[in-house]
């Protein structure tokens, strides 16, 4: 998937084209640089690394300087990787914006969420928590939690109090709802994890550019058929574009 580093600025509301108010984020996406191409020959696999925010000298280690210098490229303060099929058309140091992206493209957003800190089972787990009154004392205590004679031990993986956030979060099908290249950013339906001002990454996904070439081929089709039309070519609308495309330069030839 094609993705690009960006800060989560904030939530605001904005009225779609039917008037609907709706609530989105906004995201600073990019400018990132392509700081390495990774391929199958060198590296076993195909990906680009992105380099986002600049960095003072005294915070980046000399073997991220000498990684930077080696393309004479800026320093910067994230650098994150991202696997695509083909890097052959990509360039080190070329430079991608938000302008990329579309409105209504389908994104997905990788983030980190919110720290909360030490939480009980109730926050952190939403359990239900016990009687509140005569005396119960159980309230929001986690409860009995051993077993009998047998299996004598407490099962793996059983929901307890302790630190809540701070974890690597991915949400799917979120829609772009506007983009500004003149601020560099997007407006994303919805809430992402993070704080405003936190990481995030955000990834273009393969229906979205899936959508985005047929879009290109049913635009192509349609500009063929009407220079046929105007050369006076009969072809058939149904037809594959190349076949359609033989008979306008045919008939171009012969004029």
């Amino acid at each position: 998937m094609l993705g690009l580093i960006g800060k989560k600025k904030g939530m605001t509301q904005v009225f779609d084209s039917e008037g609907v108010y709706i609530s989105v984020t906004v995201v600073e996406l990019g400018p990132c640089t392509r700081t390495q191409k990774k391929t199958k020959d060198s590296d076993g696999y195909e990906a680009l690394q992105l380099g986002f925010g600049t960095a003072k000298a005294s915070r980046v280690s000399k073997p991220m300087k000498g990684h930077f210098a080696k393309n004479s490229l800026p320093l910067h303060m994230h650098i994150k990787e991202f696997r695509i099929e083909d890097t052959a058309s990509f360039n080190v140091g070329d430079e991608l914006i938000a302008s990329g992206f579309k409105a209504g493209d389908t994104v997905q957003v990788r983030g980190t969420s919110k720290g909360r800190g030490f939480q009980g089972v109730m926050k952190r787990h939403g359990k239900h928590g016990g009687p509140a009154t005569h005396g119960s004392h159980f309230h929001r205590t986690p409860g009995s939690i051993g077993m009998r004679t047998w299996p004598a031990r407490v099962f793996k993986n059983m929901k307890l109090p302790g630190h809540m956030g701070v974890d690597k979060v991915m949400i799917k099908n979120l829609d772009v709802v506007d983009v500004r290249p003149e601020d560099n950013v997007i407006l994303i339906r919805g809430a992402i994890p993070g704080h405003n001002n936190s990481i995030v990454e955000v990834f273009l996904t393969n229906e979205a550019l899936e959508i985005r070439e047929t879009l290109k081929k049913v635009a192509l089709e349609t500009k063929l058929v009407e220079d046929a039309n105007e050369n006076n070519v009969i072809v058939d609308e149904a037809a594959p574009v190349e076949e359609v495309k033989a008979d306008v330069q045919r008939t171009e030839e012969k004029g």
